[in-house]
């Protein structure tokens, strides 16, 4: 027979930094978010909307659940570069989970591990189902009654351990696993995230507002950035560590070695408009294998123009005018409408820095 002790220990074995049992009941944090799409704060993301009722229960995800196995992965690599406030201009940033593999495919290939393992011990069958964020489940709710951390004010999960830099993932199941007990919330005072983030994305300790959120922007937004944020974009590519990377939890944080999170040569702090200049086909390249694979190439070209307009450059207007080398063809990314719209800001921009 399973129990919860010998499952978190093999769960670490696999390569988890950190694993707890929550119980699949209803848990008082699971409702907020029938609020928070009512209030708008999901923007374009109508995959919220339509999942919310499985969000808002596991039993809906998996019938019969009675526990959820939470895992945590560290992938914090630490600083690859120059401190992260003091990178030459035009050069990209790269939130730090996306700087190494798709940890959708990782973490996936664990879970398959882990949960063939269970089944191997447990002579009588049982019902499971893996998740790994693009499925509908409220992770952090979770893995906060899983006993992995507090959902801290930049609604990460902090664990006083590890920090924030963590990646959520689990299993559900009908076995009735000892669950562990939750973590008392240690942000005390502190409102560093709130302070730091560029864009007022956090409009109150533990709320979020996606439309306002640079990883939102970059990422999860199909439509133009609106004209109003594309200077608090900054130099981010894909996704922002800002609320993380202030977050007193996160100064001492350890460094992972596992080597699926180590830092592909050249992801992070590529110059713009050397991958402005790339072709589609080079662009895919260099996003391939990544999280960076979830967005569009239009949407990559869109954040790379709204980067080398916030350069401070002039010379740069130029190279805006040549995306890509090769031949074009009807289907290449700079045409998108985005694009355009995104370029010609980026040419007023550095047009009125020059004067």
């Amino acid at each position: 027979m399973l129990s919860s002790a010998i499952v978190k220990q093999r769960a670490r074995e696999i390569g988890f930094d950190a694993c707890g049992i929550a119980p699949a009941t209803d848990l008082p944090e699971l409702a907020a978010l029938a609020t928070w799409l009512d209030r708008g704060y999901a923007g374009e993301m109508v995959y919220m909307h339509k999942s919310a009722e499985t969000r808002g229960d596991i039993r809906r995800f998996l019938p019969g659940a009675r526990s959820v196995i939470v895992t945590a992965t560290l992938y914090n690599t630490g600083n690859t570069l120059s401190p992260e406030r003091q990178r030459p201009a035009g050069t990209v940033r790269v939130a730090r989970y996306a700087r190494g593999d798709d940890y959708h495919l990782v973490l996936a290939e664990r879970l398959h591990l882990l949960l063939e393992w269970m089944r191997e011990q447990q002579a009588e069958p049982f019902e499971a189902a893996a998740f790994v964020d693009k499925h509908h489940v409220q992770e952090r709710v979770y893995a906060r009654h899983a006993g992995l951390g507090w959902l801290a004010k930049n609604t990460c999960l902090i664990n006083p351990e590890l920090g924030s830099w963590l990646l959520l993932a689990g299993i559900a199941t009908d076995l009735p696993l000892e669950p562990d007990a939750p973590r008392l919330d240690q942000c005390g005072d502190c409102t560093l995230c709130l302070d730091a983030c560029p864009t007022g994305a956090l409009v109150d300790a533990r709320l979020l507002d996606a439309t306002k959120c640079i990883s939102y922007l970059t990422i999860e937004l199909e439509s133009p950035v609106p004209e109003t944020q594309r200077e608090a974009i900054g130099d981010h590519l894909f996704g922002c560590d800002i609320c993380q990377t202030v977050c007193p939890w996160n100064l001492a944080a350890p460094v992972t070695t596992d080597a699926a999170w180590l830092p592909r040569v050249g992801r992070d702090g590529a110059s713009a408009a050397a991958l402005w200049q790339r072709t589609d086909q080079e662009l895919h390249t260099f996003v391939r294998g990544s999280s960076m694979t979830h967005t569009s190439l239009a949407r990559l070209r869109r954040n790379l123009a709204i980067v080398i307009g916030n350069s401070g450059d002039a010379s740069l207007g130029v190279v805006l005018d040549h995306p890509g080398h090769g031949v074009r063809n009807a289907a290449h990314s700079a045409d998108a409408p985005i694009v355009r719209d995104a370029v010609a800001w980026a040419k007023t921009r550095l047009g009125k820095s020059e004067r």
